[in-house]
């Protein structure tokens, strides 16, 4: 029995030596050992194998399913003009230029638009082209081949016993850091040395979090990116959001009060940094937000300020109609486009189906997250230029 606790003990300190050394460390002086780049470069050989043999499989079974269109329902091609054409062929002309039963094509119509319009389909995970490997897909399994099942086999075991346990290692390190870190840094006087210290403790804490994902951060124009005293504005996808944004600079954000793990996250930053927090439904709060927002631009000394002007989570696809109220305060914004790769993860939040720690537990079991990031050139509002224009 000593045996065994002797060879636990020394696979928990050769684990952690891994952890600390070799992903920690290097992270939070922004520095890669490129362990995570060979690891995407294998993984997209693999997935392009396993589209070619998906694409066999069809072809030699033909009862394996096409993968779905982006739609839930299948619409009719051709204009409108030439599907009444086609309605009309059978009937005779001596039955006349209208029939009670066109009214059904109408009708149809209507409700395809209902079920399926644009704008809904921004709230569900994005289908994909081919499948990834992953169980979460909305495509199910079907078997196409003992090589690719083995493959599939393997991929599960690699993310759930190798990757989760170091990811969640990691994650569980960057998130305690960050609680402990902010609080001791809100006990401090108001100083240069805490501005210092608070952005030092944000800095890291994310890096090591991003570590925790394996994520594959590409920055572009990076000459744009936000200064002291501006608005940053980017589409919203996922709460993680903020932590790639903030692996290449600090940010006092700005977003709607959370209960659970995001609340105690939320508590413990604002005590070092200038976060504004807020509740929704509460029209006094909108009012003191703006105040607060209007006051933190002016002093061009603070971070800038990340806000999400979609107000929700979008699946990725396409960005909705920016709210206008994010742009009253004025002062110069910064835009930036974030575009997450579908193929080795869905990072999309859906809060009305997923809580803040299944979300994680999903993000942590998938391939990885590669996103691209371009920071855009600053913009300002024209004396002359009406606000919902801008927007």
């Amino acid at each position: 029995m000593e045996d065994l606790w002797c060879v636990a003990g020394a696979i928990f300190q050769l684990w952690m030596v891994v952890v600390v050394f070799f992903i920690m460390l290097p992270a939070m002086f922004g520095l890669s050992l490129g362990v995570t780049g060979v690891y995407i470069q294998i993984l997209v050989k693999i997935l392009e194998w396993a589209t070619i043999r998906i694409q066999k499989g069809r072809q030699e079974q033909p009862s394996v399913p096409v993968p779905l269109h982006t739609g839930i329902i299948e619409r009719a091609r051709g204009s409108m003009e030439e599907q009444m054409g086609q309605l009309r062929c059978p009937r005779p002309p001596a039955a006349g230029e209208f029939c009670l039963s066109d009214a059904m094509y109408f009708c149809k119509k209507g409700l395809e638009s209902i079920v399926d319009d644009q704008v809904t389909q921004r709230f569900s995970s994005e289908e994909l082209a081919s499948w990834n490997l992953l169980t979460r897909t909305n495509q199910n399994f079907y078997y196409i081949s003992l090589r690719l099942t083995i493959i599939w086999g393997l991929g599960v075991f690699v993310r759930y016993c190798i990757l989760f346990p170091l990811r969640i290692t990691l994650a569980i390190i960057g998130l305690s850091w960050l609680v402990i870190g902010t609080t001791l840094v809100g006990f401090l006087p108001e100083s240069s040395a805490k501005k210092w210290l608070s952005e030092l403790v944000h800095l890291t804490c994310y890096r090591i979090c991003a570590r925790g994902l394996s994520a594959t951060i590409h920055y572009h124009n990076k000459e744009n990116r936000p200064q002291k005293g501006g608005i940053c504005v980017a589409n919203h996808t996922t709460p993680i959001d903020v932590v790639i944004l903030a692996n290449d600079g600090c940010y006092a954000m700005v977003g709607q009060i959370h209960g659970g793990l995001m609340g105690v996250l939320q508590r413990s930053m604002v005590r070092s940094c200038p976060h504004v927090w807020f509740e929704r439904s509460e029209m006094k709060d909108r009012h003191t937000v703006t105040s607060r927002l209007r006051d933190h631009v002016a002093a061009k000394t603070k971070l800038p300020i990340l806000i999400f002007p979609e107000g929700t989570c979008v699946n990725n696809t396409s960005v909705m109609m920016f709210k206008k109220g994010s742009f009253e305060i004025g002062g110069t914004i910064y835009p930036v486009a974030i575009k997450y790769d579908p193929r080795f993860g869905d990072a999309f939040w859906n809060s009305s189906k997923y809580n803040m720690v299944s979300y994680l537990l999903r993000m942590m079991t998938s391939w990885a997250i590669v996103v691209n990031v371009w920071y855009l050139p600053p913009m300002t509002i024209q004396v002359n230029l009406k606000l919902p224009t801008f927007t």
